[in-house]
């Protein structure tokens, strides 16, 4: 069971093919609709810095960024960073992208509550990312104390697991704030919106993607635990 063959890897299989089958999916429609003009003409910036001066947001700075879709609000400093094809780009996909992380923005406005919570647990996730795994592989190794090891391991992990887990309603919600922030708006028109949402969906593919595999993988620690103190 520890020093050979794992059987308890074919639980994460699953949920790593469907990691990569999201991986592929949200490159190619975002890559497909980034060549896909939006009628009206409006860039990415245009639209973010239009939704956040009417939300009363206009203390937010808005910033180009490197890297494909390395998009992201920053709630510590106030600023929006939008990948360059995002940022200057007046296609589909650079509005929607735009669009949902002026979402993120304005649930930190508004103070909404799974926003807050995810950002309160940042610092045990990121304890638990970094420290679960390799104490529970000392639980493991080790005889004596073993299964106290295992068992931190395993609760350090799940804090992950919930940061990952509380993401999903905060992802989908940005997501319906842009959609609806981009038709009301105008920024697209009633044909295009759909389009937007196939972006934005794909995206948000990604994070049940990832909350598929953190949830496997803490299923597999605590049976590898179980099977631990059985023997």
């Amino acid at each position: 069971m520890f020093y050979g063959f794992d059987p308890t890897y074919i639980l994460i299989i699953p949920a790593m093919i469907f990691a990569l089958y999201a991986q592929s999916k949200v490159s190619g429609t975002f890559q497909k609709y980034l060549q896909v003009r939006s009628q009206r003409g409006y860039t990415g910036y245009e639209v973010a810095k239009s939704i956040l001066d009417a939300s009363g947001a206009s203390n937010i700075s808005l910033e180009p960024v490197e890297g494909m879709l390395s998009d992201h609000f920053d709630p510590r400093n106030n600023k929006l960073g939008l990948s360059r094809e995002v940022y200057s780009g007046n296609s589909v996909a650079s509005l929607a992208v735009a669009a949902h992380e002026t979402g993120h923005a304005l649930q930190h406005k508004d103070g909404y509550s799974p926003l807050a919570f995810r950002n309160a647990i940042i610092p045990v996730a990121q304890v638990g990312s970094f420290l679960a795994i390799p104490l529970f592989i000392l639980g493991l190794l080790f005889s004596s104390g073993g299964t106290l090891l295992m068992d931190i391991g395993i609760w350090l992990f799940a804090g992950s697991v919930a940061f990952t887990v509380i993401t999903l309603p905060v992802e989908f919600n940005a997501s319906k704030r842009a959609l609806q922030m981009l038709e009301a708006g105008g920024y697209l028109t009633t044909d295009e919106v759909p389009q937007a949402k196939q972006v934005l969906d794909a995206a948000a593919l990604t994070y049940v993607a990832a909350t598929a595999v953190a949830l496997t993988q803490l299923l597999r620690l605590i049976l590898l635990r179980n099977s631990r103190r059985r023997g």
